[in-house]
């Protein structure tokens, strides 16, 4: 492992694999190095070269498919309490980890710390949710017309692939492997190459709370590469994919080759619409956290904020008030709240896409077209003046930027909200009971806030609508996803008549 301005991360990374001399797959219990191309790694709070490893590639996805499908019998094997009890010691492990887990995240992702540590926590709530489940999803008796006893029975698919993020790693790890384990599957995990510091560690932490060696497997590498070939693979039956709607259609191309199924969670561009009657202060609070809460790189994003034009120039003096206070900073700082953009593409993504807005016609009420050197800052953003026709109104930024678009009626609002690709998420802020749950009837997202944003527990399904995605990744919904139905017919009668074909 290259130790040139690699500072923290470093030493945060071996704390977890204390000896490691340079970063690997964690496949079969072991840290095993890739031998594909290098992949250089830059600390987003300065702009500089960290660490690089290298891909994993085609012979490391093959084992991790092996101890997969070795550890998945094991875990099979066993019974569902035992599983429930075993999920309950993994999310133990990884609270007494908590601030360990949660500087890693915020080093390799430039997330504030005080996001980092909450989002922690969260994954240990997500394995003691579906703890608890271990034993209490099951079957059917179904009440055929027939002599016969009908049963159904949940079981896994066996080895299943998923494939996250780099803005949420930690977060993505445990709100699809938790499922996906509770119900008996083993799984295959390639992170983003960007950021799979904190999957490889709660692998580990996993299996020293007593997962079979095997049954959770990180791929550290490329998609093109890696995760393609596990996903060739017959062991991998079924692919999550988490990130953009382009390379989610080639995730489901290439599953589809293979004849396995996919759940797909992808981009957003969610309208965060507010009516005049609306309490203004807490929805210009909504607003700012619906987007500058993790510094805008949430697919969830409020990034289209909808407000009625009577209160619109009211309501972008507050947000943009607000956006000015916020405190931009390293992110181990506690006091920090936006920290740097976790990567350089992404960073040069939005600042392309900042220019844009302005030489659209919109006009900055917070922010700037000036970029420091110096780390991925990007100062939080609000356009005013913006036509749902513009491209900043159309385009997902990934980023800390709004683009405040003014409507006249309620039909006029949902119009505008539903005139996206996008279908993932979406509120509204008023104090008309009626006309708030109209609106969420009619709004295409998967998820609905009224009077609020962002709020979300692994108890409550997730998912998208239209290009954002389909299948849905948390609650109990999560384990019909994660297993199959095998129904079984059991004769009861002494003298049972002979028929042919369907009964």
């Amino acid at each position: 492992m290259e130790q040139s301005k690699a500072g923290f991360l470093v030493a945060a990374f071996a704390e977890f694999f204390p000896g490691a001399t340079e970063i690997g797959s964690y496949v079969g219990g072991k840290l095993i190095p890739g031998s594909g191309d290098e992949i250089q790694l830059f600390d987003p709070a300065t702009g500089e070269k960290s660490v690089s490893y290298r891909d994993a590639g085609a012979d490391v996805a093959a084992l991790a498919c092996m101890a997969a499908q070795e550890a998945q019998k094991t875990w099979w094997g066993m019974t569902h309490a035992a599983r429930g009890r075993t999920l309950f010691a993994v999310a133990a492990k990884i609270r007494e980890h908590g601030e360990a887990l949660a500087r890693l995240e915020s080093i390799s992702t430039g997330k504030p710390i005080r996001d980092s540590r909450r989002e922690a926590e969260m994954v240990a709530e997500m394995f003691e949710f579906y703890a608890g489940w271990a034993d209490k999803f099951h079957g059917d008796v179904i009440a055929v017309p027939t002599t016969h006893l009908n049963y159904t029975r949940r079981e896994p698919y066996g080895t299943i692939l998923h494939v996250t993020p780099w803005n949420i790693p930690i977060l993505s790890f445990g709100w699809q492997v938790a499922p996906t384990i509770a119900v008996g599957n083993a799984a295959l995990l390639k992170p983003s190459e960007l950021t799979p510091f904190t999957s490889l560690a709660v692998a580990s932490l996993a299996e020293q709370a007593g997962l079979p060696a095997g049954l959770v497997n990180v791929l550290a590498g490329y998609g093109h590469t890696t995760a393609q070939a596990a996903i060739a693979n017959s062991i991998v039956r079924k692919v999550v994919f988490v990130g953009s709607p382009a390379t989610g259609a080639k995730i489901a191309e290439s599953a589809a080759r293979h004849l396995i199924p996919c759940i797909l969670e992808l981009g957003g561009k969610s309208a965060n619409i507010v009516f005049e009657d609306a309490n203004l202060d807490m929805a210009a609070i909504g607003a700012q956290a619906a987007v500058y809460s993790g510094t805008g790189q949430s697919c969830t994003a409020g990034s289209r904020l909808l407000v009625q034009r009577r209160v619109y120039d009211e309501l972008v003096d507050k947000v943009a008030d607000g956006a000015r206070r916020l405190r931009i900073g390293h992110p181990l700082e506690s006091s920090t709240e936006i920290g740097p953009i976790s990567n350089r593409g992404q960073y040069e993504h939005i600042k392309r896409m900042i220019v844009a807005g302005v030489a659209e016609g919109a006009q900055l009420a917070a922010g700037t077209t000036d970029f420091e050197p110096g780390g991925y800052y990007v100062k939080p953003t609000l356009f005013a003046g913006v036509s749902n026709a513009m491209q900043v109104a159309r385009t997902e930024i990934f980023g800390p930027v709004i683009a405040a678009i003014p409507f006249d009626t309620e039909e006029e609002a949902i119009a505008i909200a539903n005139d996206s690709e996008f279908g993932l998420a979406g509120a509204v802020w008023t104090n008309d009971v009626g006309r708030a749950h109209r609106v969420a009837g009619q709004v295409d997202a998967g998820t609905f806030w009224i009077n609020g944003y962002r709020s979300v527990h692994v108890a409550s399904p997730f998912g998208g609508y239209k290009n954002s995605g389909y299948g849905r990744t948390s609650g109990v919904e999560a384990l019909y996803e994660y297993t199959q139905t095998k129904s079984v017919w059991v004769q009861t009668a002494a003298t049972p008549t002979t028929r042919v074909g369907r009964s």
